[in-house]
């Protein structure tokens, strides 16, 4: 299963809950140069080739716009040239996994920045709200009610309340449990995009002249 969704880029071989093989590492970009090689040996440390694998797990976010493209290009790519299926796991599901293994009442919080988290809640695995880009204040006041307490995990736990950050990345372990349970057809590959873009297209073609304001001349 491949993870670039945040601040890591992680490639790792599972038979079952068994860890074959493990390459992870911690950064805020260059997922690009370093994924394939990640993937390359972990495929060579587990044995067996490319053919032994069964099918392809990738976080599809939220996340990182950059991040998320390039961990879903190679996993579909790789899913294409194999013949294998390419599962696309929640992020906020497998930081819920990774923080009580599917025990108890988890709220997994990303840090989006500009004043904003992205949540989920979860009940012993299961969301119980959907994936959802909150003002900050706003989440902290929703898992502060009365329908708490929420064990907090994920890099915007500390924002909303929460007394340290937990998991900031999904754990290898919680990727390849969700990978294999969860069904192809109905965990496509898809990014989840909860807000546009930071981006802004640009204005004007290269090359050409800046418009001339209204009140010029």
């Amino acid at each position: 299963m491949i993870d670039t969704a945040l601040e890591a880029c992680t490639a790792a071989v599972f038979d079952g809950d068994m860890a074959l093989a493990v390459r992870s590492e911690m950064m805020a970009r260059g997922h690009s140069e370093r994924l394939g090689g990640f993937v390359r040996d972990a495929v060579v440390e587990a044995g067996g080739g490319f053919g032994a694998i069964d099918r392809i797990g990738v976080t599809v976010g939220p996340g990182s716009f950059t991040g998320l493209r390039v961990g879903l290009a190679f996993a579909q790519g790789l899913g294409a040239a194999l013949g294998r299926p390419v599962v696309g796991i929640s992020t906020l599901a497998a930081l819920a996994w990774s923080a009580d293994a599917g025990a108890g009442r988890t709220a997994a919080v990303i840090d989006a920045r500009r004043g904003q988290v992205y949540l989920q809640r979860f009940q012993n695995g299961r969301p119980l709200s959907p994936p959802e880009a909150m003002v900050t204040e706003e989440a902290g006041v929703l898992l502060g009610g009365a329908d708490g307490p929420w064990r907090l995990t994920g890099s915007g736990a500390e924002l909303v309340g929460g007394d340290a950050p937990g998991e900031r990345v999904p754990s290898p372990v919680a990727l390849a449990f969700l990978t294999e349970s969860a069904e192809p057809a109905a965990h496509p590959p898809h990014p989840l995009y909860l807000r546009a873009p930071d981006a802004i297209p640009p204005t004007r073609l290269p090359g050409q002249a800046r418009p001339v304001p209204a009140s010029a001349g």
